[in-house]
């Protein structure tokens, strides 16, 4: 079950998973955990089980009623059993967001979307020469929408 975290971060729990979703560079984990503080529209959520963090989903809440996945991890010792699936499948049954996006440069990330249903798009390369990703998950209601 997904639960609001944004109170525990700086905790070495929630310091561990971020550090597992935040680009390898010297402040990174620094910076990521001052911009979930500082800003009202990020939120971060964890999932727990047994009063274990198992995982964690950082997102923002858009005007339009979207939600883009900004950070997603799981312990690696719990990868592979459906948390993160999990994660998202909650995101889009409590939020019901118009449209639920994510951007990642890993390949592996892109396919796990594209599985749950989410259409993916190359966004070409990036500077450092990573291909880079866009992952869409378009609601039922916000096709009937249109």
């Amino acid at each position: 079950m997904l639960k609001d975290i944004k109170h525990l971060l700086g905790t070495p729990e929630v310091n561990e998973l971020l550090t597992y979703a935040v680009i390898d560079e010297p402040d990174a984990l620094q910076h990521t955990s001052s911009e979930y503080s500082e800003q009202a529209a990020l939120q971060l959520f964890g999932w727990e089980e047994e009063q274990l963090l198992l995982g964690l989903v950082g997102f923002e809440e858009t005007e339009d009623g979207s939600l883009e996945v900004k950070h997603m991890a799981v312990l690696p010792e719990n990868r592979g059993k459906g948390y993160a699936r999990g994660m998202i499948l909650e995101l889009l049954t409590s939020r019901e967001p118009r449209y639920l996006m994510a951007e990642t440069e890993d390949e592996v990330a892109a396919n796990f979307y594209r599985n749950l249903g989410f259409m993916v798009y190359s966004l070409g390369v990036n500077g450092a020469g990573i291909e880079m990703f866009r992952c869409v998950y378009e609601t039922e209601e916000s096709e009937d929408m249109e």
